[in-house]
């Protein structure tokens, strides 16, 4: 049912007829401007392979979908409505401006978004051409003070503009914000900037839709005085939208985000998916004749060599070493007065268990005896070997290579904060946690332990300080994203002899699908040091690249995904 059917005929009668909005992902079909509910079925129908297609307040929404049940289907969200009386409150942004499309490549940057949160993403010029030539359509991005880059995105439809609607009303679309930006409020700035504008321009209310079950999302706009109203949207049943209208093979849904991008790109390519132990991450993927088990990215094509190698640090080390791959200056810890002098001697180290993951155990930029004493014992908690290594400058570069290809790169940052002069550390550390297990599935969290407060104080603060607004803290030594640490994609930028560096780390070990770690002072230059190598890399952590597209495509190479409207100019590195 829609709100379209009040106002005076005369005004219905000079809606424009049958319109329909290309925004490349997918089109806004707008049901009210159909006056024939054939064809109003006929324009869904011709939804393209890879796009997204909805069709917002069709007048009868139900019928239409009784029309062709095999094809289409009612969206399980919700429509919310700010209806625009009085001034509206100003955007308010830290650390971050809100603005429009500058270039070409700010569109670029909003597809990175979209694919970092898990949406369908648009070819650039279309969304340079309704920028453009479309006064209809409001592109707007948040932008990064200090550096630049686009953390998050909205796009605003005008209907009035767009095909004289008898309301004034107009949309809200694509809200995307990077789920590694640690600025808050970028999605309420986005939101309250578009209103305005729209508001500006005489326009009666705007309205969006949301997934009924996205409670974080929901809470933001009802924060923002946005209200439930009974308008439903119809989409066309076809692979994207699979899981809004069937159910997922069981226990789909209980899988963590890593084994998850890999179901999904399976599932979307018609590979059957039986999930063994979801709290493993272990399936069986099966087409056809072929039938492979996987545990996350570690299938059974990695040997138990491999895999032995990759575990015990000691051993890649060696390997990688006898490979001619540059390793830093270490020895195993003996816990006594060696251990001291070996940090006398190269004056800042690392400490690690040789066995684990996920950055349990390790400490960094330990300097004193006494440092060194109580990182050993966090470390022989984990196991009783541990490593002791120089450490290296630079930042913490993850190459994951499939098939002999470097298929994805990106630098890995540890937890930071930014300060809003009104919160403490503490409550900033928090906030920075919740917002980072929200984006991760619970997977990134900051520990509130004594690693995180002894890096505070390093720094000069305390936990119950107030930081000034706009300035950054590192709140974790680790760039582990178990651990709070984010992942900036670095694909297009790194150095070749880099690439080649991570797949000969790779060949060495023997290992066909892996994240070789690298400290690298410049991701553009051919200056490293090798770190480890994971025979379990996180595929989720490295969007817009197609890591699980890459993953699947290794395990069923005669069974294609699906085209699709953008993907990284970069294409995936094998070096000679």
């Amino acid at each position: 049912m829609g709100l379209h059917d009040a106002s005076p005929q005369h005004l219905v009668d000079a809606m424009a007829d049958d319109v329909e909005l290309e925004l490349g992902w997918g089109r806004l079909i707008f049901g009210q401007t159909f006056a024939d509910p054939e064809k109003l079925a006929e324009a869904l129908q011709q939804e393209r392979p890879g796009r997204r297609d909805i069709c917002i307040y069709a007048r009868e929404s139900h019928v239409l979908v009784a029309r062709s049940p095999a094809e289409l289907f009612i969206d399980p969200s919700h429509t919310y409505r700010k209806r625009f009386t009085g001034e509206l409150p100003p955007a308010e942004p830290i650390g971050f401006t809100v603005r429009t499309l500058e270039s070409p490549d700010d569109a670029d940057s909003m597809n990175r978004v979209y694919v970092r949160c898990g949406m369908v993403p648009a070819p650039v010029d279309v969304i340079w051409r309704n920028h453009t030539e479309n006064p209809a359509v409001i592109y707007l991005v948040a932008v990064r003070d200090d550096d630049g880059s686009i953390v998050g995105t909205v796009t605003g439809v005008d209907h009035k503009q767009l095909f004289d609607d008898p309301e004034d009303g107009s949309s809200l679309w694509s809200l995307a914000v990077d789920p590694a930006a640690s600025l808050p409020g970028v999605g309420a700035a986005l939101t309250r900037t578009l209103a305005r504008e729209l508001h500006a321009r005489g326009r009666a209310y705007l309205d969006l839709s949301v997934a009924h079950d996205n409670a974080a999302a929901i809470a933001l706009y009802e924060k923002l005085g946005f209200q439930r109203v009974p308008v439903l949207a119809v989409k066309r049943k076809n692979a994207i939208n699979e899981p809004l209208f069937t159910h997922p093979p069981e226990t789909v849904d209980d899988l963590n985000p890593y084994a998850r991008i890999i179901a999904d790109e399976a599932i979307r390519r018609g590979i059957w998916v039986e999930v063994l132990d979801a709290g493993a991450g272990e399936m069986r993927l099966s087409h056809g004749g072929r039938v492979v088990i996987t545990r996350e990215s570690l299938s059974e094509f990695t040997s138990a060599v491999a895999m032995s190698r990759c575990d015990d640090k000691r051993q890649t080390r060696r390997i990688v070493s006898e490979a001619g791959i540059t390793v830093p200056k270490g020895r195993l810890a003996t816990f006594d007065e060696d251990d001291h002098k070996f940090l006398a001697e190269v004056g800042d180290v690392v400490v690690k268990p040789t066995r684990g993951e996920q950055g349990k155990g390790i400490t960094v930029g330990i300097s004193s005896p006494e440092e060194l004493d109580a990182a050993l014992h966090r470390a022989r908690e984990q196991h009783p070997e541990v490593l002791i290594e120089q450490r290296a400058k630079g930042d913490d570069l993850r190459l994951v290579v499939i098939d002999g290809k470097v298929v994805a790169a990106a630098i890995r940052r540890p937890a930071e904060i930014i300060g809003t002069g009104a919160h403490t550390i503490r409550e900033l550390i928090e906030t920075q946690s919740r917002r980072r297990a929200a984006a991760t599935g619970g997977e990134s969290r900051i520990p509130m332990d004594d690693v995180t407060a002894s890096t505070v104080a390093e720094a000069g603060w305390s936990l119950d300080d107030v930081l000034p607004e706009g300035q950054r803290l590192r709140v974790r030594r680790t760039a582990n994203l178990h651990q709070g640490g984010t992942i900036h994609d670095v694909t297009a930028e790194v150095n070749p002899e880099l690439c080649r560096v991570g797949v000969r780390a790779a060949e060495a070990i023997g290992i066909p699908v892996t994240g070789i770690d690298l400290l690298v002072p410049d991701v553009t230059g051919t200056e490293y040091v090798f770190i480890e190598a994971n025979e379990r890399p996180g595929l989720a952590n490295h969007e817009p690249q197609p890591t699980a597209a890459a993953f699947v495509d290794f395990l069923f190479p005669q069974q294609p995904g699906l085209p699709q409207a953008w993907t990284p100019s970069e294409t995936p590195i094998r070096p000679d």
